[in-house]
């Protein structure tokens, strides 16, 4: 699928588009533009794959139309992953998160419309769904521009791939933890009932292939995840790092935080498809020309939401997943 393609990843420094590119190597593309706002990333990614001649760094921020354009010329595939994607940071800095993950994202369609680039895939989040807080509700306006670019006058199709938490991405909890009980031998835990959908990152970036091939466009496709508990989680954790004594401190939701997740929401579940075992798909309100025909053999999902509360995971599969991960 990518042979001989040229490939623009925004956000192409994180942790996402790290493996992303990696796994987009494999493929044998013509050029992958990594294309992020983080010079120092950048410059340490660029050793980290031996200055591999494919990779094209460019440094540039989806809030400006002008680069993204520059960009985008004679693309096959983009893959927008670039967001401000801190719940407490959007919360604080809302029309940072507004201006970088609407804008940018409706910036990002012009630009792949003008430069009639083959397909979007856009990486969204179980926060979109239901949101209550900044950072959902500007992912959730992401999904719905991107949605809608499909009934544009243009061959160029866009998708969504919404997941949940990818272990040890930027910020995660897992670093959280590990530094916590190395260093202060106590954790701090929102909620003891909190849980949160989790795997790893070289299998989210599989899906994500998975969806860009077998997408239409106009779809949501939804993956299916594990679950856990955020205090197994953590005693996982202890019990790897083979401590005993570990205080666990209480510290409270967060504004804007979920005790638990929704992959798709109530509503969405009246026109969701199972697709396979890996996803559900989400077909869209609006009108989208031979969409809901594509789809009119998978039956209906049948669910009232999906919810990381239910079929949590014990601590030996959380302990199998952190050893898959190379977390422990």
């Amino acid at each position: 699928m990518f042979k001989n393609q040229t490939i623009l990843v925004t956000g192409g420094t994180g942790s996402w588009g790290h493996e992303l590119v990696r796994q987009l190597l494999t493929y044998n593309p013509k050029e992958i533009r990594v294309f992020s706002r983080n010079e120092s990333n950048q410059f340490i990614m660029k050793q980290e794959f031996d200055n591999h001649p494919k990779l094209h760094f460019i440094i540039g921020d989806i809030k400006e139309k002008d680069i993204l354009l520059e960009s985008c010329q004679d693309v096959d595939y983009v893959f927008h992953l670039a967001a401000l994607k801190h719940v407490p940071v959007c919360e604080d800095q809302p029309l940072e998160a507004l201006k970088t993950n609407v804008i940018g994202t409706q910036n990002v369609i012009e630009a792949a419309i003008a430069c009639k680039v083959q397909k979007v895939i856009y990486i969204s989040t179980d926060k979109a769904s239901d949101p209550s807080n900044f950072y959902g509700l500007s992912k959730a306006m992401g999904e719905k521009l991107i949605i809608h670019a499909n009934t544009l006058k243009t061959d160029t199709r866009f998708v969504c791939i919404r997941g949940g938490n990818v272990l040890g991405t930027n910020g995660s909890v897992i670093h959280v933890f590990k530094k916590q009980i190395s260093q202060k031998n106590k954790v701090g835990i929102t909620d003891l009932n909190m849980t949160r959908f989790f795997f790893t990152v070289q299998d989210a970036i599989e899906l994500v292939f998975k969806a860009t091939e077998e997408s239409v466009g106009g779809e949501i496709f939804v993956m299916k995840m594990p679950t856990c508990k955020i205090i197994d989680l953590a005693y996982v954790l202890m019990e790897a790092a083979g401590k005993k004594d570990v205080d666990i401190e209480v510290l409270g939701v967060r504004p804007g935080e979920k005790i638990h997740e929704l992959l798709l929401s109530a509503y969405e579940s009246e026109s969701t498809v199972n697709y396979d075992d890996e996803y559900f798909v989400i077909l869209p309100s609006i009108h989208i020309k031979g969409l809901k025909e594509h789809y009119s053999q998978y039956k209906s999902a049948n669910l009232k939401n999906y919810n990381s509360s239910t079929g949590t995971m014990s601590k030996d599969e959380i302990r199998e997943m952190l050893q898959k991960g190379g977390f422990i």
